[in-house]
């Protein structure tokens, strides 16, 4: 057990998916695994491991911003041995990206100090397990989802981004959410695999928003499409 996972070593799987909210989670463990058994019920940050076609597979929320995502990953990677690492979640859409859009994350940019802690001030770039985010290619294609593939930006801030929107957007940057270069640098860090498969909630230009029946149905394919991706 570690401070914020409650499981024994064995009970968490190599291979995790990482939605930010606990019920998420909960709702991913019910509908995709089967014989799904929770390992975790620390400060409600409920962890699950099951099967998913014959493979085991966990499923862990992480709280929202890369300080919390960074605690969850840090003691799944150095801890439990976990390998492969999907962040699933939302975002905010920029440039191209339209409302239901897959995102496939490329790499990650940040407006967060915690990379340069971690280098000693250098720039370092936080980038996708290749393998990963090219079986998500190929599944997004096969199964004709719309998708992007291509930079996220993560942002400390969930509100009083719009400085930097005109910026990222002329850097070709899709997508706006909040743990993403926590993820990869952490990755990165402990030569794990990771990768991040984002659905785009809402349109930063236009304010358009998905509603909460559609976020669940758009939310499926993401999980199909990050399940597929981890056992191709």
């Amino acid at each position: 057990m570690t401070v914020h996972i409650g499981a024994n070593r064995g009970d968490v799987a190599e291979t995790i998916l990482l939605p930010g909210d606990p019920l998420r989670a909960q709702w991913i463990a019910q509908n995709f695994l089967t014989d799904a058994k929770q390992y975790n019920t620390v400060r409600n940050m409920f962890g699950f491991t099951g099967n998913y076609l014959g493979h085991r597979v966990s499923v862990q929320g992480t709280g929202m911003g890369v300080p919390s995502l960074s605690i969850y990953v840090h003691e799944l990677f150095n801890d439990f041995d976990v390998q492969t690492a999907i962040r699933v979640g939302t975002c905010g859409g920029i440039g191209s990206s339209k409302l239901h859009d897959i995102i496939i994350a490329m790499a990650a940019s940040t407006d967060s100090g915690i990379n340069r802690r971690l280098t000693g001030g250098l720039d370092f770039a936080p980038i996708a397990d290749f393998d990963l985010l090219a079986n998500a290619v190929q599944v997004a294609k096969a199964k004709g989802l719309p998708y992007h593939v291509g930079g996220i930006a993560t942002m400390d801030r969930f509100y009083d981004n719009s400085n930097a929107v005109d910026v990222l957007e002329s850097l070709g940057v899709l997508g706006l959410e909040m743990e993403t270069s926590g993820l990869y640098t952490i990755a990165a860090q402990f030569n794990r695999r990771a990768l991040t498969i984002c659905t785009v909630s809402d349109v930063i230009r236009t304010h358009e928003a998905t509603t909460a029946q559609e976020r669940e149905t758009t939310f499926s394919s993401m999980i199909e499409l990050a399940l597929e991706a981890a056992f191709q």
